[in-house]
């Protein structure tokens, strides 16, 4: 078995919104809050930042100006269990995972509790590959199903598209803790990377990237996984 760690959700960069998504530090709830789209959708098929108003709603958090009215990059898709990539990270996906192999998905999202505080980093989903596609061989009538179809691709499109295995791949109910902030930087806590078994890069660095982290034992993290005993949902909200 092999696995990614994969960054995800909006984020203080202006690609991500300049915005993170809430979290319950007390109850591990969290809002899903993905990126901005900034491609062209194909009609009919764009999904729009104003139906997280009811999920944000639950943590007492509206959404900032700047991300109102504007449509998201809904990837990873939980509730359609796919998610899409492109360039160098789409690269070593196809070039590393396979069948059965780990999409390990995390974000930084702030506490609702103490919203000035650093971010919480947390595992907010897990797929188990079942396939893998070339986006632009993705007939019409599933387009809808990544963010990667739902946009208008031009000719040669280096996108992919995952599609994960139903019943053990999804979104956490609850968000498992991951990370803090150590030496200037957001890493994985010390005693979680000898629980994994390591990862790639150096003292458990986080930071969204062109090059995904590696878990370097993937049976050993997948173990310690299963034994959180979190729920996972095929949905979004």
């Amino acid at each position: 078995m092999k696995a990614l760690l994969v960054r995800v959700a909006a984020d203080q960069s202006d690609g991500g919104g300049n915005w993170n998504g809430p979290a319950d530090t007390k109850s591990r709830d969290f809002c899903y809050v993905p990126i901005p789209e900034t491609s062209p959708t194909h009609p009919g098929l764009n999904t729009l930042y104003s139906s997280l108003q009811k999920p944000l709603s639950n943590f007492g958090i509206v959404l900032p100006n700047n991300l109102l009215g504007k449509d998201m990059h809904h990837d990873p898709d939980f509730d359609r269990l796919t998610y899409g990539d492109e360039g160098q990270r789409a690269s070593q996906i196809q070039n590393k995972l396979g069948n059965g192999d780990l999409l390990v998905f995390y974000a930084g999202m702030r506490d609702v509790h103490h919203p000035s505080s650093r971010l919480v980093y947390g595992i907010i989903g897990l797929y188990v590959v079942d396939q893998m596609v070339s986006a632009l061989k993705v007939p019409p009538a599933q387009f809808h199903q990544n963010a990667h179809t739902r946009k208008i691709l031009a000719a040669g499109a280096s996108d992919i598209v995952v599609h994960a295995r139903p019943g053990v791949s999804g979104r956490l109910e609850r968000y498992i803790s991951i990370g803090h902030y150590h030496q200037r930087a957001y890493r994985v806590l010390p005693d979680l990377l000898t629980a994994w078994g390591g990862l790639s890069v150096k003292n458990g660095y986080l930071q969204r990237s062109a090059r995904l982290p590696m878990f370097l034992n993937a049976d050993m993290f997948y173990d310690w996984f299963l034994n959180q005993g979190v729920k996972m949902v095929q949905s979004n909200h």
